[in-house]
């Protein structure tokens, strides 16, 4: 079972962005080589690499010595630096922003978190390979729920994404 879903200690910091100097989250060496488009992968170092969260930096990877990897040398969307749908804020499973809304609009609630706890407690959430940021997705889909469930108040049933 995968364990990047897991509660864990507290995500070292690392380096500052050398674009717009926010500290980096650090991430599995696995992340940015399986998420690197082929001629960005090429440019990867044996050193460690952090995540920029700055959604307007378009910074995406970087290391200590100051070599950058930016959004558009990724094969996926970032959805911490997208402002334009589809937004993706669960990777493995693909749930977007926008297909979280439609929920929401045609139900009244979601379940979207309990959908992807039930994947993660069967072993097949794949955050650190699938994921920019190299961990788990859960806390960006229950933040686009609370924000969503805040936007359609009058629709929502639950403020919990549950039943």
């Amino acid at each position: 079972m995968s364990d990047c879903c897991k509660v864990k200690g507290e995500t070292p910091q690392g380096e500052s962005c050398p674009q717009c100097h926010a500290r980096g989250k650090s991430v599995p060496d696995e992340t940015p080589r399986a998420l690197l488009e082929e001629s960005s992968r090429r440019r990867l170092g044996a050193r460690p690499y952090f995540y920029c969260r700055t959604p307007t930096c378009d910074v995406v990877y970087f290391d200590g010595a100051g070599d950058v990897f930016r959004k558009d040398e990724l094969r996926v969307r970032v959805g911490d630096k997208e402002t334009a749908p589809p937004i993706p804020v669960c990777y493995c499973f693909g749930h977007t922003v926008g297909s979280i809304e439609e929920e929401i609009l045609s139900t009244g609630t979601t379940n979207v978190l309990e959908r992807i706890r039930a994947e993660v407690k069967a072993g097949t959430c794949r955050c650190e390979v699938e994921n920019p940021q190299g961990s788990c997705c859960l806390g960006n889909v229950t933040r686009a729920v609370q924000s969503l469930l805040g936007v359609h108040p009058r629709t929502a049933r639950t403020g919990t994404g549950g039943s």
